[in-house]
């Protein structure tokens, strides 16, 4: 579990969820949290629920189900509804062209044409 946090993007090697900070710089915007603007703590702890539900068969009674409700609940939402939304985020992103975990790189992770010559 690796999150990368800079400046203005964060993004995980666990999970395609990404979080972007505004272009007002205001807030942040976090893929699986569509419509919400989040102040940095918040996103970051946003990330590190994505980060911790993505690729795992997350359910009340998990070993760490205690910091999965309690993160949520910093997010104003329940255990259940975090891992779903997350989920459900996915999901969407599998269903996209392209590689999502790429999406964060310049020119979509791909070389551009003079290095790959």
């Amino acid at each position: 579990m690796t999150l990368k946090i800079n400046d203005s993007t964060m993004t995980s090697d666990q999970t395609p969820h990404t979080a972007r900070q505004e272009p007002s710089q205001r807030g942040w915007q976090v893929s699986w949290l569509p419509g919400r603007t989040l102040d940095r703590n918040s996103a970051i702890t946003a990330m590190i629920l994505a980060d911790s539900v993505t690729g795992t068969d997350m359910h009340e009674g998990h070993r760490i189900w205690p910091h999965i409700q309690g993160w949520a609940a910093e997010l104003g939402l329940t255990g259940p509804d975090a891992v779903a939304a997350i989920s459900d985020a996915v999901a969407a992103i599998s269903q996209q062209p392209g590689d999502p975990s790429l999406e964060h790189e310049p020119d979509g992770g791909r070389l551009g044409r003079e290095a790959a010559d």
